[in-house]
């Protein structure tokens, strides 16, 4: 018997066996931490899944845009195409709330009519618009940018932008929000629909999202005693002899929750001098919000201000003076709650009665020599609901209690119909 070569064979056996246990170790480990992966992913879409229709923002939104501008992202190439549009009606009462005559007309307005296009030219690159007919006669182009995705958690976005502040002023899509018009502070202090031309980062995680753009400024020329709306530029031959910055992060890795904050910051005259001596005009706008859609509910809550530097100095380039001057500081928040009654019923219905309580001031201080309009420090509450006979499609009726420190508040029923697709 060869006692030699079988105790090489034994002994190869004793060496080699630690090592094959420790490459099978390595593929088990490999295996489960692949199956976790899986699980999780899996975890997550049940939860979507189960939640249903009571998450419309977080299981449609991309990078923030509402659920039909988002849809070029979710093709595999080539064109996309959605929409979106409302209708609204106002009647307005005949009294202000100090018993004064309003002098108020009803109004019935094809408000908005969208067609989002967009272009997958593959995986990295594409192309989205929006182009939108207000008021069933002016066109204006609402945004049209490129992007390119330099990695699969970063991308660089190029073109007409939406400003990246605020809850509704990259989502407003009517089904995504309650209420029959959008807030007071998301269109005097942040100024929806905010865009400009400029060019940026873009990028998150399961767990966050952040944009950041270097854009063509405000016009300062456009500023006035009612907040900052008059100062949007919209990419129309727009003046950029002053640039800002804009920014914005979000946690958004619980299904249906939005927390985050955002800000932005530039100079505003333009190049405009007074009196031989250049006028900055610093703008810094910020924010912080929250949203949640679960279970039935729908919460959602928001703060912004503004700081306006030189004040005095653009209301003597805009010739302005005593009340109507420019707020050097402003300030606007407001809660809102809705539940859907239906959601434990068998029917795909929604019906959502919802409050909102709403407090701005766009002349909170003013500079020296000027004075405070009270008209300008006002309270609003809506009351009302939506139905959703389909989670695209939503008919708000709401009533609207408006107050101000002038007792010139008119309050107003409204009526809107609102689609995506």
């Amino acid at each position: 018997m060869k006692i030699a070569p079988i105790l090489v064979v034994l002994a190869v056996t004793a060496f080699s066996a630690p090592d094959t246990e420790l490459m099978a170790q390595a593929t088990d480990s490999a295996r489960i931490a692949l199956l976790e992966r899986q699980v999780e992913a899996i975890t997550r879409e049940l939860e979507r899944v189960s939640l249903g229709g009571d998450i419309v923002q977080a299981d449609s939104s991309v990078q923030g845009l509402g659920p039909a501008a988002s849809r070029v992202y979710r093709v595999s190439e080539g064109v996309s195409i959605g929409g979106y549009g409302e209708i609204l009606y106002e009647r307005f009462a005949n009294e202000t709330q100090g018993g004064g005559p309003s002098g108020a007309l009803d109004r019935f307005d094809a408000l908005r009519a969208i067609l989002y296009v967009g272009y997958k030219f593959n995986d990295r690159l594409l192309f989205n618009s929006e182009i939108e007919v207000e008021h069933a006669s002016e066109i204006f182009l609402e945004f049209a940018y490129l992007d390119y995705k330099l990695t699969d958690n970063v991308g660089v976005r190029a073109g007409l932008v939406l400003a990246p502040l605020g809850l509704v002023n990259e989502l407003h899509e009517p089904p995504v929000f309650l209420g029959t018009e959008r807030s007071v502070t998301e269109s005097r202090i942040i100024p929806t629909t905010w865009r400009e031309n400029g060019i940026g980062l873009f990028g998150g995680t399961d767990a966050f999202a952040w944009r950041a753009y270097l854009m063509n400024s405000f016009d300062g020329s456009g500023f006035t005693a009612a907040g900052l709306r008059g100062g949007r530029q919209k990419g129309a031959t727009a003046l950029a002899e002053d640039l800002g910055v804009a920014a914005r992060f979000d946690f958004v890795g619980t299904p249906g929750l939005i927390l985050g904050a955002s800000a932005y910051h530039g100079q505003t005259t333009q190049g405009q001098q007074l009196a031989g001596e250049d006028v900055g005009g610093r703008v810094f706008v910020w924010d912080v919000h929250g949203d949640l859609d679960l279970r039935g509910w729908d919460l959602r809550a928001l703060m912004a201000g503004a700081q306006v530097d030189q004040a005095d100095e653009l209301n003597q380039l805009n010739g302005l003076t005593g009340p109507d001057g420019i707020g050097s500081a402003m300030l606007g928040w407001y809660l809102e709650a809705g539940y859907n009654v239906l959601r434990r019923t068998d029917t795909a219905h929604q019906l959502i009665p919802y409050v909102r309580y709403e407090r701005v001031d766009t002349q909170r201080s003013v500079a020296a020599g000027y004075s405070p309009d009270p008209a300008n420090d006002l309270t609003v509450t809506s009351l009302g609901f939506a139905w959703k006979p389909a989670p695209q499609v939503v008919t708000k009726l709401g009533y609207q209690i408006h107050s101000n420190e002038a007792d010139t508040g008119v309050n107003q029923f409204n009526v809107q119909l609102g689609w995506l697709f």
